[in-house]
């Protein structure tokens, strides 16, 4: 039995109502001609921000009384879009610095690359693959702290930002890390890429991922928990002035057609992809909960074929919270520790790998190279050692099929088929 990492036809044949009103939502675009921007980007915009990015509220509140600024949501063109136009925005460029983990998809520090900016990297916590607060302070600590309070970098640089990826669906230790950026006068953006409609419980209350920071961006890529038809994204900002400057940025700094505030790009959500997206945000809540649901049976079935001695299951940092969507697993990422080494468990990730190729199994890892040995940052200098949660990461996790449409009998499928690999 087959089973494949990801199947996106199967929304089309097991949803037939959602494969209509998707259609139905491409017709209606074509209908009435508004393909840039326009009504459809700001209605998304507004279900959004009203479903995955209000704060969770006791009974009684209202978002108006519990805040006084609500996160405003900017469609863009990507989410490597939406990232380069907050940094734009918050003018990080040459002569800055911003800090983030080497263990996550390229874009991020891809970003600060074509900003100008200098890339500081810092390792991750083992147990959640997420920027560890202690590395961050150590790091902080040891940069050179003018009077005036400026963090400068080895190279001179003012280290302006950090910037946390949650990963795999869950969320950094985002009150560290908030707590330390502020002792330290560093801006924050989420990457929230992987996290849309999962919860996190801050000290201060719970709240919803990329609703943390003061900023923060989200992905729509198709394979996403709520995925577009082709690439689309979205930026978040607290304070209006700056989603205000990302809404110029977005569409060539302009306000009027043709006369420039700032210079832009052409980082706008098309009308068809958000008409699409409208469509099948109010299923994020069932898929995510189809998410949680596929993992406790891969839990249960690992447990079942006396398998966790041998793999780590994903980290569950917030499951005592009681927040049901502590976790929404955008990813099912195993951890076969010691794969890596010359112990008992030597290569016995890449065995697990044949044996799934062989079966014709999904798998994927995420990430196998991280950033800091990527050959396009080798200017950075950094060697292999630098970062070693990053790189041991790299070297022993297996993303499995979690998509919301996987059977049970394919879970069973898949964790029967490593048992095999291991016996």
């Amino acid at each position: 039995m087959s089973v494949p990492l990801f199947d996106l036809s199967r929304q089309r044949t097991q949803s037939p109502s959602l494969h209509e009103a998707t259609k139905e939502a491409v017709l209606r675009v074509l209908d009435h001609q508004e393909f840039i921007l326009g009504k459809e980007v700001l209605i998304f915009e507004k279900e959004v921000e009203k479903r995955c990015l209000e704060a969770i509220l006791p009974q009684g509140e209202t978002p108006e009384s519990a805040s006084p600024r609500m996160p405003q949501a900017i469609g863009t063109s990507s989410g490597t879009d939406a990232l380069l136009a907050l940094l734009i925005a918050k003018n990080i460029g040459a002569g800055d610095a911003v800090i983030t983990t080497p263990y996550t998809f390229f874009a991020t520090a891809g970003c600060i690359h074509r900003v100008g900016a200098e890339i500081i990297f810092c390792d991750i916590d083992p147990a959640t693959y997420m920027m560890d607060p202690e590395k961050l302070r150590l790091i902080l600590g040891n940069l050179k702290r003018e009077t005036s309070g400026v963090l400068r970098s080895a190279h001179g640089n003012h280290v302006k930002m950090v910037m946390p990826i949650h990963l795999f669906g869950t969320c950094c230790d985002m009150d560290a890390i908030m707590a330390i950026a502020k002792e330290y006068h560093l801006m924050v953006i989420e990457d929230a890429a992987q996290v849309l409609g999962a919860d996190y419980p801050s000290i201060h209350g719970p709240k919803k991922a990329g609703a943390i920071a003061e900023m923060s961006y989200f992905s729509f890529y198709p394979t996403k928990n709520l995925g577009a038809a082709g690439d689309a994204g979205l930026a978040v900002a607290l304070d209006p002035e700056v989603a205000d400057q990302v809404r110029l940025i977005r569409n060539h700094g302009m306000e009027e057609r043709y006369y420039h505030k700032v210079v832009g790009g052409n980082f706008r959500l098309d009308a068809i992809q958000a008409a699409i997206l409208r469509v099948r945000l109010p299923y994020i809540d069932q898929w995510n909960e189809q998410r949680r649901n596929n993992a406790a049976i891969y839990k249960n079935a690992f447990a079942k074929a006396g398998l966790l001695s041998r793999i780590h299951l994903p980290s569950e940092p917030w499951a005592a919270s009681g927040l049901k969507n502590h976790h929404i697993y955008h990813q099912y990422v195993i951890r076969i520790v010691g794969s890596a080494d010359q112990g008992p468990q030597a290569g016995l990730r890449e065995t697990i790998m044949a044996h799934l190729k062989k079966k014709q199994i999904g798998y994927a890892i995420y990430y196998p190279v991280p950033l800091h040995l990527q050959e396009c940052f080798a200017y950075l200098g950094h060697k292999k050692k630098d970062f070693i949660e990053s790189e041991r990461a790299a070297l022993e996790t297996l993303a499995l099929p979690i998509f919301p449409e996987l059977s049970e009998k394919e879970i069973n499928t898949v964790v029967a088929s490593i048992a095999e690999a291991i016996s």
